[in-house]
Formats: C-alpha cells, structure tokens, sequence
C-alpha cells in the first residue's frame, strides 16, 4: 500500500523569492476546494515523482515559470491532519532563479508580499507554520 493510499498526502510547496525578499503566494481560485485562501504554490507529489520535479511540474503548470530544480532549496515542512483521518506532509523549498515571468493559468490571485506580512493573509492552515518559519528565518 502507497503512502496515499495509507492517508499521508504528500504535497510540495515552494517560496518563490524575488530580488527585494519577497516571496509569491497564490490565492486558491473559485471552485477549488479552501477557494479563497493563500498558498504558497505547489502541489500533490505523483507516485514515483520526487519533489522537486512536483515543483518544477507545479509551477510550470499554474504559473508558467521553469525554476531552476538544482537551485530549489529544502527550506522548512509543515505536519498537517486533514480529515477523514488524513495527513498533510509539506516540505517548502525556496527559489531565488527561474525563468519567465509568473502568470497565474488558473485564474489564480497573486501577491509579491514581504516575509514579515504574510500573516496578514488567510494562509491555509499548513501554510501559516511555513509563513512563520520564512519570517523568522529570511
């Protein structure tokens, strides 16, 4: 039995982080489950991939950026319980290098925020201990 199938969803997020410090969160869009809220952009790790080929495939995909995989940084993880008896395992990367300019393909918000301010956004609740740990740590 895989890891997903056993209730641990695996999912890997990533700190863009642009010359001035800032960091890029996405808003989830309508009709997406926590529409509404902020995250930091990633998403489901698939059986076989690792995660940071989920995060060059994520960002590609909904932001239409190729980060630079060798310059993807383990930074920090969040340890979530979901429903159902679910958990949510995170590990956030940071990337300073990329090429292309982000341009939400999900009809997505986006926001350039400053590490100290994301607690002024609705993070999902994984995301507000990854906020934290950037805030501190950058």
């Amino acid at each position: 039995m895989s890891d997903q199938e056993a209730g641990l969803l695996l999912v890997a997020a990533c700190a863009l982080l642009d010359p001035d410090g800032r960091v890029l969160i996405a808003q989830r869009p309508e009709g997406k489950a926590f529409s509404g809220f902020w995250e930091f952009p990633g998403g489901k790790i698939e059986p076989g991939e690792h995660p940071e080929a989920a995060i060059v495939r994520e960002l590609r995909e909904e932001l239409g950026v190729e980060p630079c995989e060798r310059c993807l940084q383990p930074f920090a993880f969040s340890s979530h319980p979901l429903e159902g008896g679910r958990h949510l395992l995170m590990p956030l990367y940071v990337c300073r290098k990329w090429d292309g300019f982000p341009d939400p393909k999900e009809n997505q918000k986006i926001a350039w925020v400053m590490p100290r301010d994301l607690n002024g956004y609705a993070l999902l609740p994984a995301d507000i201990p990854l906020a934290a740990e950037l805030r501190d740590r950058l």
